[in-house]
């Protein structure tokens, strides 16, 4: 049995052919940011309660009106098909099981229309706007028609930062066969006996469908890559609005002036995030900005943050700092990596696990009042 979710990382790192997993792990440029986000939860402490009744805690929080095991979702990645075949299924399907919503990204490999067949669990959708926003306009269609409950646009991705990693491996879409791949192939042979269990490579299947695509993996990665729309502001919340029910999140967000901003333009929520790391290296770290952010928006919208979760704590820190609610990235591809649809859910099993133990030491009864007084 693996006991955190550094163990699972250590056994996708073995299994993975290493393009993949650098595509997973790698940051932008050198790194920095990534590593800022790591270090950030280390330097949040504690200041647990002593003699406090936790023979019972309450884990759970309500979300836009729906209620959730832990202040966690399992957020939105891209191209999980290079881990595991039908990779967003696995995940929506883990989520519902764990009690949590899943944020499906508009570079999945999954149809919307599949993922809402896998699961009857609680699902959000991710969306990156290309200069043709009917493409947009179909996707979000599609996840409303699907039961989609809430949108999460994501601002950051105008275009896509510098992956040395990336470079260095030769990755782009359509993978190009080198000597080089073919030896990190032959290294890694169960990985390619599931790959094989694919309909081919992974493809960005969303985008195809609604652009109205042929099966051209080269041409998606083109529309992802150089046909973001750059030209989108603050105004255009308006159009999406139009377009969505449901609650809208503006994720990418890391000073308290564009949270303020996202609340006056009429979004009900933000995503205090830097990608990852895997944009702008010169960016903070999304848990250090939180504080300020939450203190301007003073509870009148929702706040989630993310950023480097790889324990249960983390998850009290950040409602402790003023978030909502965690997005979970790499832990559970991490699981679904390394074991499947049981690496998955062991990730997010040790993640619960781990809050509530956290809640018990800290003398807090319900995750729904943690607060900076549980703090140092």
């Amino acid at each position: 049995m693996l006991p955190a979710v550094k163990d699972y990382r250590a056994l996708a790192r073995r299994r993975l052919a290493r393009f993949a997993f650098d595509y997973l792990e790698g940051g932008a440029e050198d790194g920095q940011a990534m590593a800022r986000n790591l270090a950030s939860w280390g330097r949040v402490t504690f200041q647990p309660r002593a003699l406090v009744d936790v023979s019972e805690v309450d884990a759970g929080i309500d979300l836009f009106g729906r209620r959730q095991a832990l202040p966690a979702l399992v957020g939105p990645t891209g191209l999980n098909g290079l881990y595991w075949p039908r990779a967003e299924e696995v995940l929506a399907r883990a989520a519902h099981a764990a009690g949590l919503p899943f944020v499906l990204s508009t570079a999945s490999t999954s149809l919307i229309e599949e993922v809402r067949a896998a699961s009857a669990g609680d699902l959000w959708l991710q969306l990156y706007v290309q200069k043709d926003r009917r493409i947009a306009e179909s996707m979000m269609a599609r996840a409303q028609a699907a039961g989609f409950s809430a949108l999460m646009l994501t601002v950051d991705t105008m275009v896509h930062g510098k992956r040395d990693h990336d470079i260095r491996n030769g990755f782009r879409m359509p993978i190009p066969w080198t000597p080089r791949l073919l030896a990190d192939l032959l290294a890694h042979p169960r990985w390619c006996l599931r790959m094989l269990r694919q309909r081919g490579s992974p493809q960005l299947v969303n985008l195809a469908r609604s652009s109205g695509m042929a099966a051209d993996l080269q041409q998606q990665a083109a529309v992802m890559s150089r046909q973001m729309d750059m030209a989108l502001t603050w105004d255009d919340l308006a159009w999406v609005r139009r377009h969505w029910r449901g609650p809208v999140l503006v994720k990418g967000l890391l000073t308290a002036r564009d949270a303020v901003q996202a609340l006056n333009a009429g979004a009900d929520g933000i995503v205090v995030s830097n990608h990852g790391g895997r944009q702008l290296d010169g960016a903070p770290s999304p848990l250090e900005q939180l504080p300020g952010i939450a203190d301007a928006l003073r509870g009148k919208m929702r706040i989630l943050v993310d950023g480097g979760v790889r324990r249960g704590s983390d998850l009290a820190k950040a409602r402790a700092l003023g978030a909502d609610a965690v997005l979970l990235g790499r832990a559970p591809l991490y699981g679904l990596a390394a074991r499947g649809p049981q690496g998955v859910a062991k990730v997010l099993d040790i993640l619960r696990g781990e809050f509530e133990t956290t809640l018990r030491l800290l003398g807090a009864t319900r995750a729904a009042g943690l607060d900076a007084s549980y703090l140092a």
